[in-house]
């Protein structure tokens, strides 16, 4: 296990683990930090779990983090009932928000906060456009382009193109095919800007530890086919509470010009952009990311 740079500070804070049954999935979810600290509920991206904000978790003492494990990825069970796609995600998303608190939070007026980073943007986007009502939302790396137009149409279709091949062959030989180290670690370099050998060396045990945390791999193509057939464009004219996007400068997977075009498709949305890093704004600049998030949730007290 190669340690994290950012251990010390995450070691600060206290950790709390829970379960709850919501819309069918046993959902894992992890509480940072004291229980009477600003509410943040956290979404992660396709294929990760919790473990991938902890580092902006880290730069953020003082908060009240919640992490859940998507329903079919990390610890916590595929739906019960039905396929995972986004609508099934949304529904999903306000029901934790309720086994978890903080939609009583909202209701005796204390406020939260929603993040979602990737394609736990897309997530919470379309949970806050069917109804749910966080104080304001935070999209990190948010996926603000369709995938299957533009550059990156041919990567997308091969890899969907992938991800039907592992459902299709027998199981043993679908899993390892998902669980690849090869295929993950191609991924992971591709998306690494960061020249640090440390930190690249960190990233990458990363995605090998906790990129191939699941049991189902129906599951994973429904949530694939969600990730690649949506994007945030679609939710964000319905979204009228203030909006932090954080987005990366060399971002392969929604490219900075793309995120200044979403930017005025929300009624109220601050763009902050962070230089040199990509996709992985959560393991390279966690630090930059929360100082834009503190301004976003306390103004000038930050």
């Amino acid at each position: 296990m190669i340690a994290s740079p950012y251990a010390v500070d995450l070691a600060r804070i206290p950790v709390r683990e829970h379960r709850a049954r919501v819309l069918g999935s046993e959902t894992a979810w992890w509480e940072y930090g004291p229980e009477d600290g600003p509410l943040m509920v956290a979404v992660h991206g396709f294929r990760g779990d919790h473990h991938g904000l902890e580092p902006i978790v880290a730069k953020l003492p003082g908060y009240r983090v919640v992490i859940p494990d998507l329903p079919g990825f990390g610890a916590s069970s595929t739906f019960a009932d039905g396929v995972h796609d986004i609508d099934a995600y949304a529904a999903w998303l306000v029901g934790f928000a309720e086994a978890c608190g903080a939609t009583g939070a909202a209701a005796t007026g204390e406020g939260w906060t929603l993040l979602g980073h990737s394609f736990g943007s897309i997530v919470t986007s379309a949970a806050v456009a069917s109804g749910l009502s966080p104080d304001r939302l935070i999209l990190v790396n948010p996926i603000g382009a369709p995938a299957l137009e533009g550059p990156r149409a041919i990567m997308t279709q091969l890899a969907i193109a992938y991800y039907r091949a592992a459902a299709a062959l027998p199981e043993r030989a679908g899993f390892a095919l998902l669980r690849n180290r090869g295929i993950v670690r191609i991924m992971s370099v591709t998306m690494a800007k960061t020249r640090d050998a440390e930190l690249r060396r960190f990233i990458h045990d990363q995605h090998d530890r906790y990129f191939s945390a699941f049991d189902d791999r129906d599951a994973v193509l429904e949530a694939f086919e969600a990730s690649v057939s949506h994007d945030v464009r679609e939710y964000a004219p319905g979204i009228d509470l203030p909006v932090l996007l954080v987005v990366a400068e060399q971002d392969d997977v929604t490219p900075l010009p793309a995120q200044h075009r979403l930017q005025p498709l929300f009624a109220d949305a601050t763009l902050a952009v962070i230089p040199d890093v990509g996709h992985l704004v959560h393991y390279e600049t966690p630090g930059e990311a929360a100082a834009h998030i503190r301004v976003f949730v306390e103004g000038e007290r930050a």
